[in-house]
């Protein structure tokens, strides 16, 4: 699974809209509906918020791994 078919998943599993998620990353709801169309490559800093954010590891978020495990501790 590609990261933003993924983000567009975990978003709706949680029943958040895109503009929750855009005001998350202090983006606007457009830039986020372009990173879910893949017209946008999404930043790694917001990809770590999104993470950090839905309490899932990286390799998830990205869809490198199927697996869903907790965000890391610092």
């Amino acid at each position: 699974m590609k990261y933003n078919e993924r983000i567009r998943e975990i978003r709706e599993d949680n029943s958040l809209t895109q503009q929750k998620i855009a005001d998350l990353l202090h983006i606007g709801q457009r830039t986020y509906a372009d990173y879910v169309s893949g017209k946008t490559r999404i930043s790694v800093d917001n990809l770590l918020s999104l993470a950090r954010f839905y309490n899932v590891s990286m390799d998830y978020i990205t869809g490198a791994s199927n697996i869903k495990s907790k965000y890391p501790k610092a």
